[in-house]
């Protein structure tokens, strides 16, 4: 390291506006001084699931609120910041606008460099910013909208080994809490239920693990648990509590089953490459879930891998990772200008094809 960073991030890609501030000290050591984040759950609550519309209003509203929260609780000011940090994408469209046109408002302002971040590399740095790994490591990006696996060889250097080929797991977590009658978000309803549930009464598929593969799909298990649900409906008139119970708990095993199976091949392919000192890490919404990291854990004991996971407030989205990602993208050169765009699809790897296929806009995923 050549000298002691402190940058401002903004993130703003779904539905949590939040601003950070990170320093990095020469020796590499990485110190989150504030993280705030303000969430849009209660805005979005009657609907089932994010509103585009209402959440590019919440960010534009919240953005400027956030970054004074984030220099005061971290006990800076704009002068004390060496660049600004913002998600660029991929995200809904409307709230990475509003956070790229806040960060170029406050470049121009203070004549502060302007980095712009993949949101999808904040979440895969992560475990560079909590514990310090090292490169290279594989990285299951596991959340709302984004599932895959990377070897993560540099801040812009990653290999995708696999991905879903249609529903994301936290989307699948939302749509299984709305078919169930649970509030959003989905994920820490469904756990919430499963604790008391049996995962061995209602025994779902595990899709895709007849292919030898890293690639995963999450629609047909939430068809499976909708068409499940029905049945009972109509043998008994309605859902009992336990019915709902053991329902959430057949679902979420049959998705920690799949990752965990998943999880195994990745290893195998990325450990022949890299067979000592090997590390598993996991970002993103679903690595909240407990069950789901048990699962992993066992899976990389077994391989004789190292497991980590973020802290669980920085698994859902936050602007500390941008920040720390921007760090990174500081010190090899990277800088934009007031041309940045905001992306609505930015693949990390960009030599793959596209898991999702692409439109007018680029590869999806």
């Amino acid at each position: 390291m050549t000298q002691r960073l402190t940058i401002l991030g903004l993130e703003s890609s779904c539905d949590d506006t939040a601003a950070a501030v990170v320093r990095r000290e020469m020796d590499g050591s990485a110190t989150v001084m504030s993280s705030i984040v303000f969430g849009q759950t209660d805005l979005h609550s009657a609907y089932g699931g994010v509103v585009p519309e209402i959440a590019a209003r919440a960010h534009a509203e919240k953005l400027d609120h956030c970054v004074r929260d984030a220099l005061d609780a971290a006990e800076v000011t704009l002068a004390d910041l060496d660049a600004v940090a913002v998600t660029a994408g991929p995200g809904l469209i409307g709230g990475v606008i509003s956070g790229v046109m806040c960060a170029k408002g406050i470049a121009a302002a203070t004549g502060l460099p302007l980095v712009g971040v993949n949101h999808l590399a904040g979440h895969a740095l992560t475990p560079r910013l909590t514990d310090g790994v090292t490169y290279p490591y594989l990285m299951l990006l596991v959340s709302g909208g984004h599932c895959q696996y990377l070897i993560v060889r540099g801040p812009e250097d990653f290999t995708r080994l696999g991905g879903t080929i249609d529903d994301a797991p936290g989307e699948a977590f939302d749509k299984t809490a709305r078919l169930l009658g649970l509030p959003q978000p989905g994920g820490p309803s469904v756990q919430a239920e499963a604790e008391n549930g049996d995962p061995r009464r209602y025994r779902f598929p595990r899709p895709l693990l007849d292919r030898p593969d890293c690639n995963l799909s999450f629609s047909g298990l939430k068809t499976a648990l909708m068409r499940m649900r029905d049945q009972i409906v109509a043998e008994k008139g309605g859902l009992t509590r336990q019915d709902r119970a053991d329902l959430c708990s057949g679902f979420q095993a049959a998705v920690a089953d799949v990752l965990s199976e998943k999880t195994r091949r990745a290893l195998r392919i990325y450990m022949a490459e890299n067979p000592a000192c090997p590390t598993v890490a996991v970002a993103g919404g679903v690595a909240a879930n407990t069950a789901i990291r048990a699962a992993l854990e066992t899976i990389c004991a077994e391989a004789g891998a190292e497991f980590t996971a973020p802290p669980l407030a920085l698994c859902t989205d936050n602007a500390a990772m941008i920040a720390y990602a921007g760090i990174e993208r500081f010190e090899i050169g990277a800088r934009d200008g007031m041309d940045l765009s905001a992306r609505p699809r930015w693949p990390l790897d960009q030599s793959s094809p596209a898991m999702l296929g692409s439109g007018k806009k680029g590869a999806k995923a």
